[in-house]
């Protein structure tokens, strides 16, 4: 048997590249109606009237839904949306997210009308019949107070105020500290573009529902839709097929999955939606958007005293589901980062704007808030004149566990040794020698330390099912595959302790019939929380073997390295032969076996990335020309698929760093709608990147597990960051904003003197 920690190639890489895959667009049912939606041309307006009498006429429409239509009476208007505490004991605010518009409209892209017809084609050309009349309201866009209102339900447009931490405790603390250092950082709003859209099909047999979709789990859509289309849970299966990247926006209900579930049971035929591009940039929950000001207060020693953060976060025009709990209790969770700091303060708000709604993207809180931190400490390094590596070095957490401000413990951790070792993979001592050598290129270069500590979030249970059937093992997984290599990780895990040979094993995922309960993918917990869960359950089957072997023998069995035997004799049984003995005496129960499990606590991923850029001052180009990480994942399964995580997140790092926003107008149009004016990073704008570990096994798992999914992006936004901050400095540009593009680049340059016209 292979062993944890060697690297194995991706299973389900065969079938993806030989166009084996199978989407959401791929496995629609035969026949199946298709749905197109009307989406408002406007950010903010009332709707005066809405005519659907052409578009039914229409050749091949079957229905017309919108918020007033009959075939939408008993659907619940409202989408789900969590709340926070606010500081002064109320919940955040809670306006009414409807599935298609009504009375109003308050984004650009919000669905107002469904069209069901026998092609796409015919539902497009019907949906140009639709007479959507509205008087346009003002627009709020601006996240300070006085914006036009959108809801009446929130005043001021205030979704809610969340506090942690003792404020007047650390101004008094930041008031006695010997040096004071204060940045404002805003961090751009990303459209996520997931490299398959959004997309759905369903189906009603005259009693039953099963909803298809490409997500990241079953069970959240499944209540959802139990809930919304007011039918038993029983009477709702959902199912997850191959699924083309989800980053977080993939995680939640959407209105288009409550509308097209209704369209197929009004019809009694299925019916299927696939989303376009540009109407995915439109009408995706986007990420990030906030903005934070930081202040860190240190020691004549430079010992941090006290930090504190106040930020506003742009919520867009509705709750998305978990859109509150994002830049405010998630922010919370890794507020101080790796620091040894008791002194600490949250002040965040959340603010409703005519924008599409904003949720979690991949590290949903935990990047925002080490980007704060990590670009505060760099800058404090700057005003103080001592090295970042130094500064870091002496204020991080050392003596574990350690309980953060926020209450939550740390299990373990070794901040020095992973960034030494960081230190040394990235050839610091000829860092001097490749800054001659840009220079004499005409080129300025800056390098970028990030620390990071990323807490795993999500549901801490999870259920693992094997069932033993006469053509090999199912194993039923709570997760949802949408890229991070279940396929070959899950079935490995059970071939490790089981002993059960990996290729007869299929992993079956996403189907809320064939598994009760899951948590789905998201926060980095698949391999920690499913991995627990897998463990466990390969050892209750081991003792039930065990047991069941030994009545058979009428003497103790035991099992090692894969084979059940008995002491003084020649029995050996594999895992497949045990099973098939008990099938031979009809011990059924054998044969399936299932364990749910619950985390006692929180794993904590950390590590330490440096980024090192080159800037173009002719062009205001940034070019990342190397970039080392040194992580800390505990136990690693798999290498190779925790690399492959790294180099994704480090990509998404640095496209919000340096190539992407999405920008609105003063009337509420997204400007940047499509690729032509959205810039994702391409393979060429990365180099190689260098990837090491320094592994401190987690206690809160059986296999010191700590999961990798989101770490990438947690560093990789501050690390860029830091490197094009060091770079400018040193052609005295006093600050910048991200993205770092060329034009925002070029122009900070010439501002400070250092390029002529």
């Amino acid at each position: 048997m292979q062993k944890f920690g060697q690297a194995q190639g991706r299973i389900e890489d065969r079938r993806f590249l030989t166009g084996q895959g199978r989407y959401i667009d791929d496995i629609a049912p035969e026949g199946a109606l298709h749905a197109v939606f009307l989406r408002s041309p406007v950010a903010h307006a009332t709707i005066d009237r809405i005519d659907v009498s052409a578009a039914r006429m229409a050749a091949g429409v079957h229905e017309v839904l919108w918020a007033g239509a009959p075939g939408m009476v008993g659907v619940t208007p409202g989408m789900k949306g969590a709340r926070v505490p606010n500081r002064d004991g109320t919940r955040g605010a809670a306006p009414e997210r409807p599935v298609l518009a009504r009375g109003a409209l308050r984004f650009v892209g919000e669905p107002v009308v469904c069209i069901i017809a026998e092609t796409r084609d015919q539902a497009l050309d019907a949906m140009e019949l639709v007479e959507l009349d509205y008087t346009e309201l003002p627009v709020a866009l601006d996240l300070a107070p006085g914006a036009p209102e959108i809801h009446a339900t929130a005043p001021n447009n205030l979704a809610y105020d969340f506090a942690l931490g003792d404020d007047a405790a650390v101004e008094a603390a930041l008031a006695a500290s010997a040096h004071r250092v204060r940045v404002e950082l805003r961090h751009n709003r990303i459209i996520v573009n997931a490299m398959e859209p959004r997309g759905c099909f369903a189906e009603w047999d005259g009693a039953r529902l099963h909803f298809a979709f490409n997500g990241q789990g079953v069970w959240v859509q499944k209540g959802e839709l139990a809930r919304m289309l007011a039918l038993p849970p029983d009477a709702v299966r959902v199912t997850n097929p191959d699924v083309g990247g989800g980053f977080g926006m993939k995680a939640m209900t959407y209105p288009e999955y409550v509308v097209v579930a209704q369209a197929a049971r009004l019809l009694g035929r299925p019916v299927r939606w696939m989303a376009d591009r540009t109407e995915s940039m439109l009408s995706d929950n986007a990420g990030r958007d906030l903005v934070t000001v930081s202040e860190l207060g240190f020691d004549a020693d430079h010992r941090i005293t006290a930090y504190r953060v106040n930020l506003v976060s742009n919520l867009g025009a509705y709750n998305s589901q978990f859109g509150q709990p994002i830049q405010s209790e998630l922010f919370s969770k890794v507020l101080t980062g790796v620091y040894d700091i008791q002194t600490a303060f949250l002040g965040a708000r959340g603010v409703y704007t005519n924008t599409c709604p904003v949720d979690a993207y991949r590290g949903a809180g935990r990047p925002e808030a080490i980007f704060t931190i990590e670009r505060t400490m760099d800058e404090a390094a700057r005003a103080l004149g001592v090295d970042p590596f130094a500064l870091r070095l002496k204020n991080v957490m050392r003596d574990f566990p350690y309980r953060m401000v926020n209450g939550t413990t740390v299990d373990v951790g070794d901040f020095p040794r992973v960034m030494n070792r960081l230190r040394d993979e990235a050839e610091i001592s000829d860092y001097p020698a490749r800054v001659a050598r840009s220079r004499a290129a005409g080129r300025l270069r800056g390098m970028g330390l990030a620390v990071y500590i990323e807490s795993i979030l999500g549901d801490p249970a999870e259920t693992t099912r094997v069932e033993f059937t006469s053509d090999g093992v199912n194993l039923h997984v709570g997760t949802q595959s949408n890229g991070q290599g279940h396929e070959t990780v899950f079935p490995r895990m059970l071939s490790e302790r089981t002993g059960i040979p990996v290729d007869v094993i299929t992993l079956v995922q996403g189907d809320s019939d064939r598994i009760a309960t899951g948590g789905g993918t998201g926060g980095s917990r698949s391999v920690t929380v499913q991995g627990t869960a897998i463990w466990a359950t390969a050892d209750a089957m081991i003792d039930a073997f065990t047991a069941f072997l030994s009545d058979e023998l009428g003497e103790p069995v035991g099992f090692d390295d894969g084979i059940f035997g008995a002491p003084g004799r020649n029995l050996r049984l594999t895992m497949i032969e045990a099973a098939e003995l008990a099938r031979d005496r009809g011990r059924d129960d054998l044969l399936d076996h299932s364990r749910t499990i619950t985390l006692e606590a929180r794993s904590f991923p950390n590590g330490a990335h440096l980024a090192e850029v080159e800037v173009d001052p002719e062009t205001g180009k940034v070019t990342l020309d190397r970039y080392t990480v040194t992580d800390d994942f505990g136990t690693l399964i798999n290498p190779q698929l925790a690399i492959g995580q790294v180099h994704g997140g480090i990509a998404q790092g640095f496209g919000q760093a340096v190539t992407e926003a999405a920008h609105y107008d003063e009337t509420g149009q997204l400007l940047t709608a499509s690729f032509m004016d959205y810039a994702m990073p391409r393979a060429d704008d990365l180099p190689m990147i260098r990837f090491s570990t320094e592994p401190t096994p987690s206690i809160y798992n059986p296999l010191g597990m700590k999961g990798c999914g989101e770490a990438g992006t947690v560093a990789g936004i501050a690390a860029v960051a830091n490197a094009v901050r060091d770079a400018l400095a040193t052609a005295g540009v006093g600050w910048i904003d991200m993205p770092f593009s060329p034009a925002r680049v070029w122009r900070a340059l010439k501002e400070a003197g250092a390029v002529v016209d």
